[in-house]
């Protein structure tokens, strides 16, 4: 890698990562408005993407340990939001349902990150974020490859 590839490396990462964080901190700050804490507004987007996950299927989109995400789960059966049921093959496993509360929570949480992807992505030409999606993709290819 020659100097210039050095840095722009170094500035692509500095930047995905500053990124990361403006996005993460600008959902926070959209879900806790209506009383939503970050983990559980992921996790309601995911379940209106994917209905009828598992707690196991949960726990890996959101990244967290299975022991953390039955706490989570728990908070949002106490606050109505999901239905925890079992699997009707394989009863050990639960799939979690979202309650008529936790849908429109759901699509809620869904339409802010609508709106924040709208807002930071609206005018970025389509194909830079094409080229971008591109190095994203064979980064990650990169990464998966060299930790298999």
């Amino acid at each position: 890698m020659n100097d210039l590839e050095d840095h722009l490396t170094k500035e692509f990462l500095e930047s995905l990562t500053k990124l990361s964080r403006k996005l993460k901190t600008l959902f926070d700050a959209r879900v806790t408005a209506h009383g939503l804490t970050y983990t559980r507004g992921r996790a309601l987007m995911l379940l209106v993407r994917s209905p009828d996950m598992t707690q196991r299927e949960l726990a890996c989109q959101l990244g967290l340990e299975q022991a953390t995400v039955v706490r989570l789960l728990d908070r949002m059966e106490d606050h109505d939001l999901i239905r925890r049921l079992p699997d009707e093959r394989d009863r050990r496993v639960k799939k979690i349902h979202l309650t008529e509360q936790g849908e429109a929570s759901g699509q809620l949480v869904k339409s802010i990150g609508e709106a924040i992807r709208q807002e930071v992505f609206g005018d970025i030409p389509t194909r830079d974020l094409e080229v971008a999606i591109s190095v994203l993709q064979s980064a990650s290819a990169c990464v998966g490859e060299k930790s298999d």
